[in-house]
């Protein structure tokens, strides 16, 4: 992993950041890394188990995020 944060700076468009959750969780989007060509698809989450193998470990996260926002005139952050 690269220690340079600027090798972590992307675009995110507005309309692409989700401001409540689907109602239908399962139809929730996900990104496919294929290890062996390296390529990225873009598939729903309710078809992981096509890419699950015995012995995976699937490790949730239940957090939720606060409806918070901190502002600074700090430029060097």
């Amino acid at each position: 992993m690269s220690s340079r944060l600027s090798d972590y700076n992307y675009a995110l468009p507005e309309e692409l950041i989700a401001q409540r959750p689907l109602p239908r969780r399962e139809d929730s989007r996900m990104m496919v890394l294929c290890r062996a060509t390296q390529r990225i698809e873009h598939r729903r989450f309710n078809e992981i188990g096509a890419f699950m193998q015995e012995g995976d470990l699937l490790v949730l996260n239940n957090a939720r995020v606060i409806a918070a926002r901190r502002f600074s005139d700090n430029t060097a952050i």
